[in-house]
Parts: C-alpha cells; structure tokens; sequence
C-alpha cells in the first residue's frame, strides 16, 4: 500500500467512528424535542380534551425519561377547565423485577393534581369513548406495563362549578405507594399487590386508605379499607348547605369505609360520624333557618348523647353496574347508634374478601341456573 492509501485509510478509521458519535449526540439532542412534539401532538388530539407538556428529558443508557410539567384540560364551548396536571414525572424501568424475567416500569410522580368536575360526569350525551381516549393517551406514554407507582404531594379535588358558592371537595398532600402491580413477585395470595396511601383532606382530616388488589384483572378485584379523621365540620358547609340547606358552626367529621371486590361483585359500607356538632342559621333566609332547626331537633333526638355523637353506616353491595345504597339500614343504624349504641371511631374489620368471593360465585350459580 502506498503511503498515500495509508493516510486515507487511516483518515477513514478515524473518521468514521468521529461521524457516528457526532450522529449519537446529534440525535441524544434532537430525540427529546422530537419526542416532546409526538407527545404534545398526542395531547392535543384527543377528542374533548387540550394538553402539553412543558419538557421531556430522557436517558438512552437507563431507558429512563422524565415529562416536566404535562397537563390535560377539558374543552368545553371554546373554553378549558383544568383537569390534570402533573408537574414531574419519572418513568423508568424497575431492574429489580428485571432480573426476574419481568419488563416493567416504575413511575414516580410529583406534586400531581386531578380535578374532578362534577357536571362534565353527569353529561348524558357524553359517551364513554372520551374516557377511553384520554387514559389511553396517557398510558401509551408508558411503553411498558407500571409495576410500581408512587405518588408525593398530590392533590385530587372534587369539584362543582354550577353551585353557588363552587362546591370544592379536596384532598391535599397525597402520599401514595403502590407496589407488585403487574404481579412481578410471584405469590399464592389471590391479591398480590398492595396499596397504601395518605392525605389530608379539606378542614385539616386525616385520611389513610391501605388495601390489597389484583389488577391484572379486566375487573380488578381489591380490598380496601379507608378513615378519615378529624376534620373541621366547618369547611364541609358550601357541600352540606348545597344539597342538604345546612351550615355547621362547630364540629369534627370523620368517615369511616370498607370495599371489597371479588369476581366483579362489591360488598362495603361508609361510616361517615359527626361530633360535638352545631348548626347555624342565615339571618336572611328563614326557611332555612327553620329547616336548620328542625334537622338540629332530629339530631338532638338521634344522636348518642353520651358521646354526643350522629354517626350512621350506609351499607354498599351488588354488582359494579348497579350498587345502590340500602336506605332503611341506614335509616335503622341511626336509630342503632342513637339509642343502643355509638358507633366506634375506628374500621370495623367486618368486610372479608372471602366472604365476597362466596357471595359472587352464588351469584354466578343463580345466573347459569335461570339460564339452563
């Protein structure tokens, strides 16, 4: 070879390597921008619903990627009603279950908010499809299944704009932990993953929700126990006096439920129990006034007075499409708590997973029967 096809070739083992990591930067530099415009074209296409996302940062050695600032409203008449916005999120792959055989992802959300509009729910002409849409926008975000979920400061508020003043019912500071989604330990226990969460709701509550689930499912089966203690009666008034013409002056609200799902069938209860209570009137409304009283005379005559508690249990059962609550056993443990006995301020342990399993597969037995 001569010393001129030396140099060439030595210019070319040189140059081409040069070329490809130039290539490599290039594209780590351009790959988040095409990525953010993918995602923000997704965003913007669903039907019903406007969102963007600020920035997109990824890491081609870990497979990880971290979406800054995504939010998602809900279009109505031309304007936009704030429905999701999640200020950071870290999606990764979970090594850990990787060395199992299992391809799964970890996300960790902060400070994410989720605004429940009471009114755009209650849309007859509205269909299911638009919920579809926009979850399986998001979860095609995640290329691959979410086996761990955590969530740090969030916030969910429940929400209704038609009433005067605004209805806003929320939780703040959510802690949440949700771990073996996708069933990546193998267990025998028939609900492998495990959920726990805290906040603090309006009036300064404690909420603290722990259960166990199988979300493989198509419907996931769960069970769950929920308390919430020792909120200011006070700050539930814009609710209680919107669908109930009462305002509190004094008092503490706890609630207290259970909610098992086995085979697509529910069984539960909510507690919810108010003490050392007092109502108020409104100087310009007499009727309510009046209706004040008369509900402040039938609490004074049902609640337990050694206590001075009103508390009552709402039983909860039937299939996912029709669970209704049973109004005379709610109307009976009134009487219950009044006059035999007060409630305990704790969760009753009385759900079994077990005990709805039975009951859902009597069901299924009555169903093949009517059938045959």
């Amino acid at each position: 070879m001569t010393k001129q096809g030396k140099k060439i070739y030595k210019r070319k083992r040189y140059l081409l390597p040069a070329i490809l990591i130039v290539l490599l930067i290039a594209l780590r530099i351009v790959l988040p921008y095409i990525v953010k415009n993918y995602v923000n074209k997704v965003l913007a296409d669903i039907p019903g619903y406007y969102g963007q996302v600020e920035d997109i940062d990824l890491s081609l050695i870990t497979g990880a990627y971290t979406i800054d600032h995504l939010y998602l409203n809900k279009v109505n008449a031309g304007s936009q009603i704030p429905f999701l916005d999640f200020e950071k999120t870290n999606i990764s792959i979970e090594w850990s279950s990787l060395l199992k055989g299992k391809v799964v992802s970890e996300i960790n959300m902060t400070r994410p908010t989720v605004i429940y509009v009471f009114e755009d729910q209650q849309k007859e002409s509205e269909s299911d499809a638009d919920i579809d849409d926009w979850s399986k926008a998001l979860t095609d975000l995640v290329p691959i299944d979410i086996n761990k979920l955590e969530i740090h400061g969030g916030k969910m508020a429940f929400v209704q704009l038609t009433a005067d003043p605004n209805i806003d019912l929320h939780l703040d500071q959510i802690e949440l932990y949700a771990t073996n989604l996708r069933n990546v330990v193998r267990t025998e226990a028939r609900l492998p993953s495990n959920l726990s969460a805290d906040a603090i709701s309006i009036g300064g509550g404690n909420l603290h929700l722990e259960g166990q689930m199988d979300l493989v499912k198509q419907i996931p089966d769960m069970d769950l126990a929920l308390s919430l203690e020792n909120a200011n009666a006070t700050a539930l008034n814009d609710f209680t006096d919107h669908y109930a013409g009462i305002d509190f002056d004094k008092g503490t609200f706890n609630l207290y439920s259970e909610l098992a799902i086995a085979d697509g069938y529910l069984k539960g209860y909510l507690k919810p129990i108010l003490k050392d209570t007092k109502l108020i009137g409104k100087e310009d409304a007499f009727l309510e006034t009046l209706w004040e009283g008369f509900v402040g005379f039938f609490k004074f005559v049902l609640k337990n007075h050694k206590q001075n508690t009103l508390a009552t249990k709402v039983p909860i059962e039937g299939d996912l499409n029709d669970v209704k609550t049973k109004t005379w056993p709610t109307v009976t443990n009134i009487f219950k708590n009044a006059w035999i006995k007060a409630f305990k301020g704790i969760v009753d342990n009385d759900i079994e997973f077990e005990n709805v399993q039975e009951t859902a597969n009597s069901k299924k037995d009555e169903k093949k029967k009517t059938k045959n």
